[in-house]
């Protein structure tokens, strides 16, 4: 509700009021004499009344010889049994006559405003959510949160590990600030760009960044906040959107998640497609693509990490004609990443950030900020003592990260830690025994996060985008180590290797039903890639016969009971060892650094295979 709306119901009250207080004045100034109600009974013994009305609680009449030149009267009706007492001593005496404004004011006007409050309460509401200068009717407006120049504050300098994406980007920018030279050579730029990428890799933070080095103004908004439970209010705000944006171009407008909005109409997956406020939001946003000149000065900018499910009208050329990858970080971008997010955090001068990027593959830029706080963190709880974040409070925060909170009050009974103890040796002596494993870092019995009663870090020495078969093998024997060590020390199993089993069997499957290397089904894919960089939500596709499926149990089941053997047999190899470095773990807790590289440096290595 607008101020000048406002205004005008003030005054319409106003007038109301008046009006009763102007009718109330009017009936007190009529010819008409108020006497008290003694005077009544006398005139009425006198016969001078001529005629009245008796109503409950007064009395109105007409008198036969005018009184003070009026010839009407009203009075207060009193008690019969009083007014004959009084009577008898000859007292004077009067009814109390009351005005009915206060009674109406509480009977009529009071719920009037009491409504009149709730509406007003129930339109502030709707225009706060729907944005300014609509009451009502704003439930239409879009949301977006318009940043000028000024407020978005961030340039490609605050943005680090993604160089590629920067460069795509850089194009925008160039158009944004001069579109006129820009396709001197008749050349437009993409009505559309699509930032794809798993989730924390940095794409709202690029799309920040294009505006804040083309200085123009940037509308921000959710694809969620389209959609409401009032139907055409989601293509309202589309159009709202693109209306608000033409009158600041140049500009940009961004729309983070997607796929929120853009979902197939058809379905993806399996999954059944969006209701009609849906479809008729993503059609109303198909339209505004194909509608906005690109020679206009507007750029779309949008990002999901789920492009798999996206709508294919919304991604063919003309519309989103770009898609630019925002990955994970490689080493050289990890080292980035973190002296961007170092720079507020005070480093001891021993602190290598080359040495925390090689620590933290695959970590996305928003797990690598969250690392450098965290270990800001650890440094602070270390007390006065502590000057600078040390490279042993980055491998605690990384320890918190990857394997969760230390839980030293959960105390487990000597056995259990004697189990727990040789299953964590089992993978480290296979790791250390097996060419091309990941290098052990640390092995702790102390629980951590929700199920693990302890565990072992491996730290791989470089990023890995290709693994052989063998590579994989290796990866299943060290996960069957732990309870290979179990079974051989104690005879029986337990369900600690719970998750060391569930990993294994996901390698397992993987390579005999979309790798090809199962060890009889040969070169074929039996499951379809579930895509995206969040899995399949729907899980994968299945293309095969029952009988392909029972062949498929039986070399997932043949994998891993070889890796099972493989890994039972390099600890047989290494038994005193096994045993030695249990008793170890179990005086210390954790092992790291030297301590692990006297137990692992003897290990008796695998002899390697004859092809």
């Amino acid at each position: 509700m607008n101020k000048k709306t406002r205004f005008n119901l003030f005054y319409a009250l106003l007038a109301v009021l008046g009006v009763l207080a102007v009718q109330d004045l009017f009936a007190r100034s009529q010819a008409v004499a108020t006497i008290p109600y003694s005077q009544f009974q006398t005139l009425v013994r006198q016969g001078d009344v001529e005629k009245v009305v008796i109503g409950p609680d007064r009395i109105e009449g007409s008198l036969k010889k005018p009184l003070e030149g009026k010839s009407r009267f009203v009075t207060t009706r009193v008690d019969p049994d009083i007014s004959k007492e009084l009577d008898a001593a000859g007292v004077t005496y009067a009814g109390r006559l009351e005005s009915n404004l206060v009674p109406m004011l509480l009977s009529w006007i009071l719920p009037v405003l009491f409504f009149f409050g709730i509406w007003m309460v129930l339109a502030r509401r709707f225009q706060g959510a729907g944005g300014p200068g609509g009451g009502l009717m704003a439930i239409g407006k879009s949301k977006a949160k318009v940043y000028v120049e000024t407020d978005t504050r961030t340039t490609f300098a605050d943005v680090a590990g993604v160089d590629e994406a920067k460069a795509e980007l850089a194009e925008i920018v160039a158009f944004l600030k001069d579109p006129r030279s820009f396709g001197r050579l008749g050349a437009r730029m993409p009505k559309g760009v699509l930032l794809v990428g798993p989730p924390g890799t940095g794409k709202t933070l690029l799309a920040k960044a294009v505006a804040g080095e083309a200085s123009v103004p940037f509308f921000s908004i959710s694809g969620s906040e389209f959609v409401e439970m009032f139907v055409g209010v989601g293509a309202a705000r589309v159009r709202d959107l693109f209306e608000q944006a033409r009158k600041k171009a140049p500009a940009i407008i961004f729309i983070d998640e997607l796929d929120a909005l853009g979902r197939a109409r058809n379905g993806v997956a399996g999954m059944s497609g969006g209701h009609d406020e849906k479809e008729q939001t993503l059609n109303q946003l198909l339209v505004e693509l194909d509608g906005f000149d690109a020679q206009s000065g507007l750029v779309l900018l949008a990002a999901t990490n789920r492009p798999e499910v996206l709508d294919p009208a919304l991604l063919r050329a003309g519309r989103f004609d770009r898609q630019v990858l925002v990955d994970r970080p490689d080493r050289l971008g990890r080292v980035q990443i973190l002296e961007v997010h170092a720079r507020k955090v005070q480093l001891a001068p021993e602190v290598k950030l080359e040495e925390v990027a090689a620590l933290t593959p695959g970590f996305t830029g928003a797990d690598l900020a969250n690392l450098v706080n965290e270990a800001a963190l650890a440094a602070t709880r270390r007390g006065a003592e502590a000057t600078a974040v040390t490279l042993a409070d980055f491998n605690a925060a990384i320890e918190r990260i990857v394997a969760g909170l230390e839980r030293k009050n959960r105390l487990l009974n000597p056995k259990e830690r004697e189990v727990v103890a040789h299953h964590e040796l089992g993978h480290a002596l296979v790791a250390a025994a097996l060419a091309g494993a990941d290098p052990v870092h640390k092995i702790s019995i102390i629980p951590r996060g929700i199920g693990a009663l302890g565990y072992t870090i491996q730290r791989p020495t470089e990023d890995r985008f290709l693994m052989t078969r063998e590579e994989l093998l290796t990866k299943m024997a060290v996960l069957m180590g732990g309870r290979a060590a179990e079974h051989l020390v104690f005879g029986h199993l337990s369900t600690g290797a719970a998750d060391d089993i569930s990993r294994a069997t996901d390698i397992a499957r993987s390579m005999v039903t979309r790798f090809g290397m199962g060890p009889r089904l040969g070169p074929v894919t039996y499951e379809s890639d579930p895509g995206g960089f969040l899995g399949g939500m729907a899980g994968p596709r299945r293309l095969y016969a029952e009988e392909t499926a029972r062949e498929i149990d039986m070399a997932v089941r043949e994998l891993t009971d070889g890796a099972f053997q493989r890994a039972r047999q390099l600890l047989v190899q290494n038994r005193e060892l096994l045993a030695e470095g249990a008793r170890r773990l179990l005086e210390r807790e954790t092992l790291s650094d030297g301590e692990l590289a006297e137990v692992l440096g003897q290990v008796r290595r695998e002899v390697p295979r004859a092809a």
